[in-house]
């Protein structure tokens, strides 16, 4: 750096000389402001930090840590602990036995006796869902199992919650908050819930008799 560089004015002096100037004939005079250290703000930008930091979890809580129920992965049978894998439904045996299905889901475990449900009067709850799972694919007796696990979890009441854990909805998601994937109206729209609860099950379980399986026998799913 040369001479001429180093005792060059910087620009914060060079507007205050032209202030002054401007105000040299008038009543006028620039007030003096006390000089701060560069450090003396660090404290201030901690503090900025911190608050802008929370203020962005508490407007967007799901940005980067809530899992969209229809981005759930399928666990890889091979490493996953039998408690992530049991009830998944490639280990399922389903045969029909009168008034109901006997479901068989692993090797260790007993067959699971499942009522028939029927056919779901139109435009309830369980109507939608029996639709949904049509749509994707499923037959009676894994929509016989959905809902014998939502009347253990909720009984296909959607502002149902849990007072211990906070589970809420028809399928009692935990927190309720990840419902939201699927709609803003997830506190009070059964066919929200219904939407997340069903993928959350095909992507964790793979079908509802494989989530109906886990819960009898973990005793959750």
């Amino acid at each position: 750096m040369g001479r001429y560089e180093a005792d060059r004015p910087s620009l914060s002096h060079r507007l205050s000389g032209a202030v002054d100037g401007a105000l040299e004939n008038t009543r006028f005079s620039r007030p003096r402001l006390p000089k701060f250290k560069k450090h003396a703000f660090r404290p201030v930008w901690g503090f900025l930090f911190s608050v802008g930091f929370i203020l962005v979890t508490v407007v967007d809580p799901y940005s980067g840590t809530m899992a969209s129920a229809s981005t759930m992965q399928v666990y890889d049978l091979d490493a996953a602990t039998p408690e992530q894998t049991y009830g998944y439904s490639s280990t399922q045996k389903i045969s029909y036995s009168r008034g109901g299905f006997n479901i068989v889901t692993g090797d260790d475990a007993a067959a699971m006796f499942v009522e028939e449900a029927g056919v779901p009067d139109p435009g309830t709850a369980k109507a939608y869902a029996y639709q949904l799972l049509a749509t994707l694919g499923y037959g009676d007796d894994q929509y016989s199992c959905l809902v014998k696990l939502w009347n253990r979890e909720s009984n296909w009441r959607h502002t149902a919650r849990n007072k211990s854990s906070g589970a809420y909805g028809i399928p009692q998601s935990l927190p309720a908050t990840k419902m939201a994937t699927e709609g803003p109206d997830y506190l009070t729209n059964p066919e929200t819930q219904i939407r997340w609860g069903v993928k959350y099950i095909k992507g964790r379980y793979g079908s509802p008799c494989g989530a109906l399986a886990h819960s009898d026998k973990i005793g959750w799913y």
